[in-house]
């Protein structure tokens, strides 16, 4: 199954569109040291103002230099999430400000411990592969709070993970954590616990922490997904048309600076752009605008052999109700029929408001459902059941047969907690809603699920790490 939004001729009209962007307006780039890179590389720089202005031929040769393949590996080195090979990841949101403990409930701000729980919780999910901070810890400062972060989470699952890099400085510290986690600098370059995620600011500018940190992971080899989240008539044009050629403009000067500063250095071609309700005043995180995007900028991604990822699978909700079954299934259905790598930031409530376990859990679900929509027919002999079809004859029934008992638990797909159920015996459960099904699984998980306890050798080396970090940075 291969979903489609563009043509070819329209994918080559918004990569022309992108490429004059790039060459006739520029982008912002507060960073000297790729500045001077790129005028070296024949950029048009104006030092004055930080704007490069970058020739076609140039954006495409950088590109099309860029590593198209790479693997993060949690402490478990078997926990996968493999980009650029035809497989499908999920990770949760890498941090949100606030926490949400139960949809309805007020807000409070996050916590260290709400890291612990995230990484725990996402540990259990079986279709999240990334688990993610979903809390930016309030209390902590800010030199040093992604290194703690980090440690925190490689404690609590074994899985890779996904938070907020920060600066240079701490990223130093992170490439510590790395090399710990894999046991050497080669290993931890080859299979990365985690990665920084580079975001352009649209329109067209780049932030000098997000560049400079590059030149500490790239010494690692970290890979880099390049994400702008140019919105539709706030940040970007007012077209569909036009926040695409922007937002991949962005994500191709992005490109090039991960390969000014490291030539091969694998990258995530990150099109997460979104529309903007004027109503509102707020970002739209699962409108059809957002399936449209995320099929779209798939392909504009894929046209440069880079693997992808996009935002689908996110809901305007607050809560797992009907609206974010909506929106979260039909935007993630689209998304991964068009054949992204990876679909993100799962279990965020609304747009940015706060994190929620609830929605997580709720969005595992969605994406069960989904994987089980894309799984591979087989129509292979076996598959068929000529010989079933033949002994049970006209009128028959297969339930009771020896290819329905070899064959039903793979061939159907099988809810966690949405309903199946007749009516009486749906009435004698307390005739619950999905969203009270939902906060039982959440309640289980947090109740029973312990993650594999992470080495003793490590937890140590973490420690003397992170309290390195305090000592140097929290100052």
């Amino acid at each position: 199954m291969k979903v489609e939004a563009l043509t070819q001729v329209q994918i080559l009209r918004i990569h022309a569109a992108s490429l004059a962007i790039l060459e006739r307006v520029g982008v912002e780039v507060p960073h000297e040291e790729i500045l001077n890179r790129f005028s070296d590389t024949g950029a048009k720089v104006d030092h004055a103002t930080k704007r490069v202005r970058i020739p076609p031929a140039l954006v495409e040769k950088l590109v099309a230099g860029a590593g198209k393949t790479f693997t993060l590996a949690g402490r478990d080195a078997t926990r996968l999430a493999e980009f650029g090979r035809g497989k499908r990841n999920y990770n949760a949101t890498a941090g949100e400000a606030y926490w949400i403990d139960e949809p309805g409930k007020p807000r409070r701000w996050c916590s260290l411990q709400d890291v612990a729980t995230a990484a725990r919780f996402g540990d259990a999910l079986p279709n999240i592969t990334i688990p993610g901070a979903m809390s930016d810890p309030h209390e902590l400062p800010v030199a040093a709070r992604c290194v703690e972060v980090a440690a925190t989470m490689l404690r609590n699952t074994t899985k890779p993970v996904y938070f907020w890099f920060h600066d240079r400085a701490s990223a130093r510290f992170l490439v510590e954590i790395a090399v710990a986690v894999r046991g050497t600098a080669k290993e931890a370059a080859k299979a990365p616990p985690f990665m920084p995620f580079f975001e352009p600011i649209s329109p067209l500018r780049f932030p000098f922490n997000g560049i400079d940190l590059l030149f500490e992971t790239a010494r690692a080899g970290l890979p880099v997904p390049v994400g702008p989240m140019a919105q539709m008539g706030l940040s970007a044009p007012a077209t569909r048309a036009g926040t695409m050629a922007l937002e991949n403009a962005e994500v191709l000067a992005g490109i090039c600076i991960t390969q000014l500063i490291k030539p091969g250095l694998p990258v995530c071609h990150s099109g997460i752009c979104h529309a903007f309700d004027m109503a509102t005043t707020q970002m739209i995180f699962g409108g059809p605008e957002q399936a449209v995007f995320g099929v779209a900028m798939t392909q504009m991604g894929k046209s440069y052999g880079l693997p992808v990822y996009i935002n689908v699978g996110l809901t305007d909700s607050k809560r797992p109700d009907a609206q974010a079954g909506l929106e979260a299934g039909i935007t993630l259905a689209y998304g991964a029929a068009a054949g992204a790598d990876i679909f993100g930031h799962m279990g965020i409530s609304g747009v940015d408001q706060a994190s929620s376990l609830d929605l997580l859990a709720f969005q595992d679900e969605v994406i069960s459902y989904v994987e089980g929509a894309l799984r591979h027919l087989d129509v292979s002999d076996d598959a068929l059941g000529l010989d079933a079809i033949a002994e049970v004859g006209p009128g028959g029934s297969f339930i009771d047969t020896d290819h329905t008992a070899e064959h039903f638990r793979r061939e159907t797909w099988f809810p966690k907690f949405l309903d199946r159920q007749f009516y009486e015996a749906w009435i004698e459960g307390g005739a619950k809603s999905t969203e009270e099904r939902c906060r039982a699984r959440t309640r289980e998980i947090l109740e029973k699920h312990r993650p594999e306890p992470v080495p003793a050798s490590l937890d140590r080396e973490l420690t003397r790490i992170v309290d390195a970090a305090k000592k140097e940075l929290d100052r």
